[in-house]
Order: C-alpha cells, then structure tokens, then sequence
C-alpha cells in the first residue's frame, strides 16, 4: 500500500500542490486526473522524488517510498526524452535492467531473457535493432513501457502514456497495465483527459492543486468534485469499458 501524506510543493513562489493525502492500493490501475495544469504530473514526481517537495512523505509499506525507488519503475512523458539520442530499442530495453545487473557489469542471460520478453509483450520484438528516434511516437510509448517491464517492480508509475500514441498502442498498454493490477502490482498513470480511456481505470485522483476527491471511478466522476475540479459542465465518457 502506498500512503501519500500531507504532500505540499511549490514552484518558486507558485503552490503547484496543498497539503495532499491519500491512500493508493495494490491490485488496482490508479488514474490521476484533472484540468491542466492542476499538479497531476508534479504529484507522481513529488512521490518519486523528482521534485522538491516543501512539506509531507510518501510511504510504501509503511517505510519512505524514496529508500526503495528500486521498487519503482517509471515512464516519463514522452516531450521529456531524447529522441535524437543514439540508441536502438534493444538498449533503452536493457536500461531497465541495469538496477538488477549493476553499472558497468555484463548483462546476464536471464536479464536478456527478461528484455526480450518484455520486448515480445508490448509487440515490439521487430524493431529491437531500429533507433528509437526512427519509431512513431506509439511505438516509442510501448518501447518505455517494454523497459519499465523488465525493470519487474512492485510499482509502475507512468506520466500521460496515452499521449499522441493510436488506438492499438492504447489497447496494448492497458491491456499490460491490467495485467499488472492483477498481478498485485501498484499502477499509478497520470491521464490528461476524460474520453474512453477514463472506463480502464480501477480507481481515480482528481487533482486541482489540492485534492478534490480520490476512490473508485464511479465515486469520483461525479458531478459536484468535477465541477469542483474543473468549473462549468464536464463530459466525460460512462460506457463501461469491455
């Protein structure tokens, strides 16, 4: 279980989060939500320690979630990479395995067995040898996905995943993501809209620099916190996902 408690940050002089509290389980795929620019991405960077934070902790099984980050794996926004570096899939794939292997040691054969079975799950096996920089940004989305895989923790933390990816890459990551819940996984995604992917979520976040509510879909897309979160009428998507 992963407590967030009392977490407060600021940009310069900018409250970016007030005094945030909440209770994240395992076993459920977690959506954070919210208009832009309500702390959504500050919040799982504030829990991963990416960010200063001016008061509050995050705890993960009842000890600081920043003394065991090698329990974490996490998936940047895309606009936060690289492209241009020289890298070919198979590498940023076996980046995820250097906390199990070591810096500066030889990857072993089950390590490359674990990439390349991620590699296989996410659909991306043809193009281990492709530069990363040579791939749609959905293949990109299920390459980094590929290398928090192999990185086999406990919690997957991913920021805007579904961003500029199609229709298939979508299917594909919350295919995984579910899996992962199932699995007894911790699976935190940061979603910057309320259309069809918002039905996948177990539970969900609604942030808007403070936290307006948190719990199970159904309990939060409801019209007084989304008013609350977002001002005038809000649409989002009822359907139950299949």
């Amino acid at each position: 279980m992963l407590n967030v408690n009392h977490l407060t940050v600021s940009y310069r002089s900018v409250r970016a989060l007030r005094d945030v509290s909440l209770t994240i389980q395992p076993g459920r795929l977690t959506g954070i939500i919210g208009p832009n620019g309500a702390g959504k991405s500050t919040l799982l960077k504030a829990m991963l320690g990416l960010v200063a934070i001016d008061q509050g902790h995050v705890n993960y099984d009842q000890q600081p979630l920043l003394q065991q980050l090698r329990q974490v794996a996490y998936v940047p926004q895309r606009s936060q990479i690289d492209w241009t570096y020289p890298a070919t899939v198979w590498d940023v794939v076996m980046m995820g395995r250097i906390r199990k292997s070591g810096w500066f040691r030889r990857f072993s054969h089950v390590s490359r067995q674990v990439a390349a079975a991620a590699l296989d799950r996410v659909g991306m096996s043809e193009f281990r040898d492709r530069p990363i920089g040579q791939l749609s940004g959905g293949q990109q989305q299920r390459v980094f996905l590929a290398r928090a895989l192999a990185e086999e923790a406990a919690i997957f933390c991913l920021d805007e995943p579904l961003t500029g990816i199609d229709q298939k890459t979508e299917a594909v990551i919350f295919e995984i993501l579910h899996d992962l819940a199932l699995a007894g996984k911790t699976v935190i995604v940061v979603n910057h809209d309320l259309g069809e992917a918002i039905t996948h979520f177990d539970d969900l976040v609604l942030l808007n620099r403070e936290l307006v509510a948190y719990g199970p879909r159904q309990s939060v897309l409801q019209p007084e916190p989304l008013q609350r979160a977002y001002g005038g009428m809000v649409h989002f998507f009822t359907t139950i996902a299949a």
